[in-house]
């Protein structure tokens, strides 16, 4: 009798000889079958190709399509592209619905047939926080949304102080030769404001209208809202006050006007603010104003703060009304600043229009840095006005300049008898603000002029009053609570290149800010000036730089190098 434990190792080794016994079998057939699957493998990749190969070759296409276009703005393409990568570097942005103004890019004009150029100052800066956040997100802008004189004066430059707000502006001219065309000259004139001691500031009458509807419920968007009032907060004197207007739905009053002093409720009311509900602008608009004419200030400072996404689409929502509207409330003492938040719903061009009808300013907040440059290092800039209605007009003198152009104020131009005329319109000065304009003009004689000669408008003989002009400088501006204009005028002298090094470093660092905004907008006069030219015209002249702005410039201009088209 065979005993239990016996007939279990028996089936033990069984077991194992059977594990065995498969273990040569695969061994010996192991060759034959990797060589099969090999095979197998090397038919089903070249069917597999087969089919992605149009797929391949148009992903192949489109890189060199990228590639040709970087290199007709830039010079060379980006590194990424000439390699031409399985994926694109960035992934695909999803389409928006912001808004701009069109405009074409101001023209060469011929001196014999166009001598004087006119139009109105601008201090708003939205344009270049609105680039920098499209650079920021590795894409570069619309083209409608950079406006040249926007990108120049986003920055302070070191202009000589004027003595007096009793007159609040002093110019400064700077002739240098043009980085991007050798043959031709940039006119730079800068235009410094009367900056007032604290001392002078009189009281504000401030009134806060904050868009809390849906569109707005974003981290770059209410919640960066409030942090920015909060801001400001700490700016103003105890004997400040503030309100707070809201709409979505509805408008509303979540503040009184209430003294600075009293910041405990201030600060109680905003961090109870919510986003929600649809956008009733216009209804928002009508009460904020309605408060602001309730405790009017006749010695102060009345101001109505919109901070909104421009997603106005309830109440007063045709632009032409609520233009209308804005220019009525400004004719009777009570202005409007308008703050951009956010993007996806961006209403640049109402924005704009509002401000400007409203003699405030438009700026754009992306960062909280942003939010500490407006609030709180140009907060005087922002709130006290020294000027209304500045006008910048400059006569070419037609026997030393052929041909030039004005870079941007595309959308701030005005007729020669505009001018003169008090009852036109224009940009508003605040307190220590600063105006940069840029021509570009061709001299007589000089080869590279963008136009052709005219047979019967030659330059005349020269007289000794035009001698050793270009050209003539005008302002004209209203101090505060004045109807009539005063004039300030001064020659452009032909050696206006004399200037100090500090000074001229100035004019080149904001050449280099207008070149680098012609190259992403349409680089339609740059000629063979290269992204890399602005970045090292901008290296060179950046000069001090104490809140590093201009650190912060030239890093923007190398992300344009890697950025991706527009997909507006």
């Amino acid at each position: 009798m065979i005993s239990s434990a016996y007939t279990t190792r028996c089936a033990k080794m069984t077991f194992i000889l059977a594990i065995c016994s498969c273990l040569i079998n695969c061994s010996s057939g192991s060759s034959q079958d990797e060589q099969t699957t090999a095979q197998q493998a090397q038919l089903n990749q070249k069917q597999e190709d087969t089919e992605q190969e149009p797929v391949a070759m148009a992903h192949v296409q489109q890189r060199k399509r990228e590639m040709s276009q970087a290199e007709m703005m830039y010079g060379v393409a980006p590194a990424y592209l000439a390699s031409v990568p399985a994926e694109p570097l960035f992934q695909p942005q999803p389409k928006y619905d912001d808004k701009f103004s069109e405009f074409n890019t101001n023209p060469v004009k011929q001196v014999a047939e166009h001598p004087v150029s006119t139009f109105s100052a601008d201090v708003d800066t939205a344009s270049y926080s609105f680039v920098r956040k499209r650079l920021n997100s590795g894409y570069l802008p619309d083209k409608d949304a950079v406006r040249l004189e926007e990108m120049v004066n986003y920055f302070d430059y070191n202009y000589p102080m004027p003595d007096s707000a009793a007159e609040p502006f002093k110019a400064s001219v700077v002739v240098h030769d043009s980085p991007w065309a050798a043959h031709r000259k940039l006119i730079h004139i800068g235009i410094q404001g009367y900056e007032l001691p604290v001392v002078e500031q009189p009281d504000s009458n401030l009134v806060f209208l904050l868009d809390v509807s849906g569109s707005m419920n974003a981290t770059d968007k209410l919640p960066l809202v409030k942090q920015s009032v909060k801001l400001l907060l700490n700016t103003l004197k105890p004997t400040d006050t503030i309100a707070i207007v809201v709409y979505a739905g509805a408008a509303g009053t979540v503040l009184e006007p209430t003294r600075v002093s009293e910041s405990a409720t201030i600060l109680a009311a905003l961090n109870n603010l919510q986003a929600g509900g649809s956008t009733a602008g216009g209804q928002g608009l009508q009460l904020a104003y309605q408060l602001a004419e309730q405790h009017f200030n006749q010695a102060g400072v009345n101001r109505v703060l919109l901070a909104t996404d421009g997603d106005f689409n309830v109440g007063i929502s045709d632009p032409d009304s609520l233009a209308e509207f804005v220019e009525r409330k400004r004719d009777s003492g009570i202005f409007l600043s308008v703050i951009g938040f956010g993007r996806g719903n961006y209403n640049d061009h109402l924005m704009q229009s509002l401000a400007q009808n409203g003699n405030g300013i438009a700026a754009y907040i992306d960062t909280l840095s942003e939010a500490q440059k407006v609030f709180v290092e140009e907060a005087t800039s922002s709130l006290f006005p020294i000027a209304n209605d500045l006008k910048i007009q400059v006569e070419f003198n037609p026997q030393v300049v052929r041909e030039y152009r004005l870079l941007g104020y595309e959308t701030r131009a005005l007729k020669e008898e505009d001018f003169s005329n008090d009852n036109v319109d224009a940009g508003d000065i605040g307190s220590g603000h600063s105006v940069t304009a840029i021509y570009e003009i061709t001299l007589q004689g000089e080869p590279g002029a963008f136009l052709e000669p005219r047979r019967y408008t030659q330059p005349q003989v020269a007289n000794s009053k035009a001698e050793g002009e270009l050209g003539y400088l005008k302002i004209r501006y209203k101090l505060p609570e004045q109807q009539q204009s005063q004039l300030l005028e001064q020659p452009i002298a032909m050696n206006a290149n004399s200037v100090s090094e500090a000074l001229l470093e100035e004019a080149k660092f904001a050449a280099a800010v207008a070149g680098f905004s012609q190259l992403i907008k349409d680089a339609k006069y740059t000629g063979d000036w290269r992204i890399d030219d602005a970045f090292n015209l901008a290296l060179a002249n950046k000069g001090e730089d104490y809140f590093g702005y201009r650190s912060e410039f030239t890093q923007l201009i190398r992300q344009a190098k890697s950025a991706e088209p527009t997909d507006f």
